[in-house]
């Protein structure tokens, strides 16, 4: 993941009282502070979830369908050429 060197966008968050004192438990035994802790769990998690959209289903027919188009060249095909040549949603 592309990491700054300076944070400088906020996040904010209320949480119960417990939910902070098992945060700081957590964070205290990986010596990391609460932000640290927080925003590295939230960000694996969301990587997990962006990965995570790569599975469907598809019925014979579909994956018939799919397979040609996997099939065919896709060098001409300029929206594809964009997500190749792009950052993956985490690294932007």
């Amino acid at each position: 993941m592309v990491q700054e060197k300076i944070r400088n966008t906020p996040i904010n968050i209320r949480a119960r009282q417990s939910q902070r004192e098992l945060i700081d438990r957590a964070a205290a035994l990986l010596n990391k502070n609460r932000t640290d802790f927080i925003l590295e769990a939230s960000c694996r998690e969301a990587e997990n979830v962006l990965l995570d959209q790569r599975l469907f289903i598809l019925n014979e027919q579909q994956f018939a369908e799919f397979d040609a188009a996997l099939q065919q060249r896709f060098s001409d095909n300029k929206h594809i050429q964009r997500l190749l040549e792009g950052k993956a949603p985490w690294e932007e």
